[in-house]
């Protein structure tokens, strides 16, 4: 029986904890842009006893992902993808242009390079974020994000892609992924296989501890301490739900995204709301 794959795109933090919850007895195949993110992930891992397989591969390159996709189907059926190669809103500041590339294209490019390659149980998680329920957009960008060739997606006006912040840009991009996941629920249900979008807040990573660091740092902390948790999320907080996504235990979840931010967006909508308390 040929053994099943799991692939992962992204070495950093929240890439090697899912890789982590999901690799174990399985042929595990990572793509990453960075050469040293890539080399200590390969290290850490193999030390570890998996069986992993990792390319240095740039996700808003199509054919670079298309090449990958076909790479790790040859090895074996393909159980589950987690796509979690990005930037965050710190990283955003490298440009509008760019963010989108990496961030909104890259995640199409891995919903379309995937799909001839599933089969029957194939699921496939992206990394949304919470920064896209919180970006409200037209309709008509909506219908463009979702539906959009791949060669067309970043040609819009609304995108601003010489102009926008970093934090429109980001937000844009993540609510971009939701929607193009949503869209795809049917292409990859005519495989017999799911496809969901997660939605972190700020998690405790490499990345998420640079947000900290940032511009935005006591907005953040701010907005932790009247959270419901009133804590930062952990790579396991996501992996949890990115595992359960991936597990017979959702077979009839598809096409929809499960927001992991420890209550921040709803105390958003009901501040100090005293409903269902007893005197």
């Amino acid at each position: 029986m040929a053994q099943r794959v799991i692939v992962v795109t992204g070495a950093g933090g929240l890439g090697l904890a899912i890789a982590r919850r999901l690799g174990s007895g399985r042929r595990l195949f990572m793509a990453e842009f960075s050469d040293q993110a890539l080399d200590n992930a390969r290290t850490s891992l193999r030390d570890s006893g998996y069986d992993v397989e990792c390319h240095l591969v740039d996700v808003s390159n199509y054919q670079a992902v298309e090449d990958f996709a076909r790479l790790a189907a040859a090895a074996g059926p393909l159980e589950s993808i987690v796509h979690t190669a990005g930037v965050g809103v710190a990283g955003a500041a490298m440009g509008p242009r760019k963010t989108y590339e990496i961030n909104l294209l890259g995640t199409a490019n891995v919903v379309d390079a995937f799909l001839p390659f599933a089969t029957r149980g194939t699921s496939l998680v992206c990394i949304a974020s919470l920064a896209g329920h919180s970006t409200s957009l037209s309709q008509e960008l909506e219908r463009h994000l979702a539906t959009a060739p791949r060669d067309q997606l970043l040609f819009h006006e609304e995108l601003d892609v010489d102009a926008a912040s970093p934090m429109q840009s980001y937000g844009i991009a993540k609510r971009g992924n939701q929607l193009r996941v949503a869209a795809a629920a049917s292409s990859w249900g005519a495989k017999g296989a799911r496809i969901n979008s997660v939605s972190p807040g700020l998690i405790y990573t490499p990345m998420g501890q640079r947000e900290l660091e940032g511009s935005s740092a006591a907005q953040i902390q701010a907005t932790i301490s009247t959270s419901p948790m009133q804590r930062i999320g952990t790579p396991d907080d996501v992996g949890s739900v990115v595992a359960f996504l991936c597990g017979p235990e959702s077979s009839y979840i598809t096409g929809t995204d499960i927001l992991i931010d420890g209550g921040v967006l709803s105390a958003q909508f009901w501040p100090h709301s005293n409903l269902g308390t007893v005197e």
